[in-house]
């Protein structure tokens, strides 16, 4: 594998030993996979004696396997896998194997990290060149890197929230391949890092609004203007969060109590041009109620900082994602029915995720810290190395 073929000239195998040399920028310890053992044995296989030769090829099969699947840990992050198998730590030495032979280029695929993220690789490659300002900018870096250590690679497609940036990415087998603005949410409720898979969309939704934006949102709205207000902006009031929930006159409620947080009420929002949810919905169902939907307010997302949701995701196109996610045809919006289920042929990906620090061609694109969340992570890393070294 690394001495064969393409390449005999040994660039991949001197890349992988390189790349072991300087595993403390993942992380790890170099010393786990025997860097002086590799070193002699890189050596020794220009003898041209085939015993030498396969020696040398075991040892790096072995201990890329090793750095690989170290690298490719569950990260130290606050991030809610909803679907298990997302998380990166189950990989198989045959399946890294596999797909570092199936490469187009084995030097390639070791120089850019090819079982990790790009985003992983562009990052890391800044902390080895070392072009950094400051040790905050080195404190970032080290705190992104292991948010990256969740984010896929390889085949497929994917879908990638960036909430610090109000963007999502398409990727598909590595590469970008398209992005949109969206909105995410505010500091108050802010939209969590998560890994799940997108299993269908839901045409012509109900929007059922979370209690606390019932009573911050509509309460006041119905105290000044009565029920006049629900019934033009297609709302509905329920007797309960259960599914056989049945339809009841907003009269009954004391509006002025739900306005004060003293009473809690399901109110819904019916499928139409007013709806909060647009005309479709991309959920992967999840206990924290997270979807990426369709929005009527598209002035938000002209806005610099895009942070005005109860947590979802506000897209910038609902049909582009949806063309891309269904392999080119969207699911027809024809019909007026609500609640209309369209699996996806096969689950995407998504990840939502939270990176103030992103690889931009050769530099690194510092974004603000909206959550806050930067601090307690470094904190936690630092925790995490300290329990290691022991």
């Amino acid at each position: 594998m690394w001495f064969g073929g393409d390449n005999s000239s040994g660039a991949a195998a001197q890349l992988l030993s390189n790349l072991i040399r300087d595993a403390r920028y993942d992380g790890l310890d170099p010393e786990h996979y025997a860097p002086l053992e590799l070193e002699r044995a890189l050596r020794a296989a220009w003898s041209s004696n085939p015993a030498t030769i396969n020696r040398a090829d075991r040892l790096l099969s072995e201990m890329f396997v090793a750095y690989a699947r170290d690298m490719r840990r569950t990260p130290a992050i606050d991030m809610i896998w909803v679907d298990p198998e997302l998380r990166p730590a189950n990989a198989s030495p045959r399946q890294l194997l596999d797909a570092a032979a199936a490469a187009p280029s084995l030097e390639q695929y070791i120089g850019d990290l090819g079982w990790m993220s790009p985003i992983y690789a562009g990052l890391r490659r800044a902390l080895v060149e070392g072009a950094l300002t400051s040790q905050g900018e080195y404190a970032l870096l080290r705190v992104n890197l292991e948010r990256a250590r969740a984010l896929p690679a390889g085949a497929g497609k994917a879908v990638i929230v960036n909430a610090t940036a109000a963007e999502l990415t398409m990727v598909e087998d590595g590469r970008v391949v398209d992005t949109m603005r969206v909105v995410v949410g505010k500091a108050v409720h802010p939209t969590p890092m998560m890994a799940a898979m997108i299993r269908f969309t839901s045409l012509n939704p109900y929007w059922n609004v979370p209690a606390d934006l019932a009573a911050e949102r509509i309460a006041p709205n119905v105290v000044k203007a009565g029920a006049p207000y629900l019934r033009n902006k297609g709302y509905q009031l329920l007797s309960s969060w259960a599914d056989d929930a049945t339809v009841v006159d907003p009269a009954t409620v004391d509006w002025s109590a739900v306005a004060a947080g003293k009473v809690n009420v399901r109110v819904r929002q019916l499928p139409g041009p007013e709806n909060a949810m647009g005309r479709m919905k991309f959920m992967f169902p999840n206990a924290q109620g997270i979807y990426l939907h369709d929005t009527p307010e598209k002035k938000l997302l002209g806005e610099d900082s895009r942070m005005f949701s109860g947590g979802c995701v506000r897209l910038e196109d609902a049909p582009r994602l949806a063309r891309w996610l269904y392999g080119g045809k969207a699911p027809s919006t024809s019909s007026t029915s609500p609640e209309q289920r369209v699996d996806l042929p096969r689950p995407v990906p998504v990840y939502l995720t939270y990176l103030t620090a992103i690889p931009n061609g050769g530099s690194i694109t510092y974004l603000p810290d909206v959550y806050n969340r930067d601090p307690a992570a470094l904190a936690a890393l630092d925790q995490a190395a300290l329990v290691a070294s022991r």
